[in-house]
């Protein structure tokens, strides 16, 4: 028996990297998973290809974070599909690099509201759900380095983060009551889609004259000596959502390879 077998989790973000990773780990667990991203069509292509041969049941569902209607009906969703809510990871998350004196609104404000806006409306609805049913549950968000240290052609993802941390902090207070804890991760460099993304960003922005240059600059300062997989987050994931991290709250744990000591 897996160690979130029964459990029924709900993973933004999980149509590719490290959401499709927590997602997959948590199947292979015996959890009934909800793989959850704007892009519907991909995150249903995932469902299809990663539902065979796993212990656990697998649904994809289409949604915005920042809408709080969709958010809404996507638990509403995994509730009708599996009973209950016990786990909701909030990861999606986006990057735009622009150096620091050219940081846009439109920029600011479409990180802000997909990073920060999406975790605080998916822990309200989330929680909701949990205190219907009033047996507990678990929040678990995605943050990252940078919510640590301030790095200066990603501001507004780095304030982002930042905002991630304080959620987390202020979650876990008000929602112990009602036997919900609030935690999250804190990854470093890892090997995905959304990097390959920023890099090709930084090169635009004149910030790397390389592809993989900025990849390269940052692992020099890993203490492993590599950057991550999403293989290497998932142990962490998984035993935020199983019951060994139960007397844990208001945390964030770094899965950074030793980069980042706090």
């Amino acid at each position: 028996m897996g160690r979130v077998s029964g459990r029924s989790c709900i993973v933004t973000g999980a149509a590719q990297g490290i959401g499709r990773a927590i997602g997959e780990a948590l199947l292979d667990e015996g959890a009934d998973v909800c793989f959850a991203d704007i892009n519907a069509a991909k995150v249903a292509e995932v469902v299809r290809d990663t539902q065979a041969g796993r212990n656990g049941r697998a649904i994809a569902c289409g949604v915005d974070v920042t809408d709080r209607t969709q958010v809404s009906e996507m638990i509403a969703k995994t509730v009708a599909a599996f009973g209950k809510l016990d786990v909701k990871f909030n990861n999606a998350g986006v990057n735009k690099p622009m150096n620091f004196l050219d940081v846009t609104e439109e920029n600011w404000r479409m990180i802000m509201d997909i990073n920060g806006l999406g975790v605080m409306i998916g822990m309200q609805e989330a929680a909701k759900q949990m205190i219907a049913q009033g047996t507990g549950g678990k929040i678990i968000n995605t943050a990252s380095i940078a919510s640590r240290q301030g790095y200066d052609n990603v501001a507004p993802y780095c304030a982002s983060k930042w905002a991630v941390v304080s959620l987390t902090q202020s979650g876990a207070r008000d929602l112990a009551k009602h036997d919900i804890t609030v935690t999250g991760f804190a990854p470093g460099v890892v090997a995905t889609e959304m990097w390959e993304d920023v890099d090709r960003d930084l090169m635009a922005i004149g910030a790397a004259e390389r592809p993989g240059q900025a990849m390269e600059e940052f692992a020099a300062g890993i203490l492993k000596g590599r950057v991550a997989k999403p293989a290497d987050i998932t142990g962490t994931t998984t035993f935020l959502a199983s019951a060994d991290s139960d007397y844990m709250t208001g945390q964030i744990v770094m899965i950074d390879g030793g980069m980042t000591l706090v």
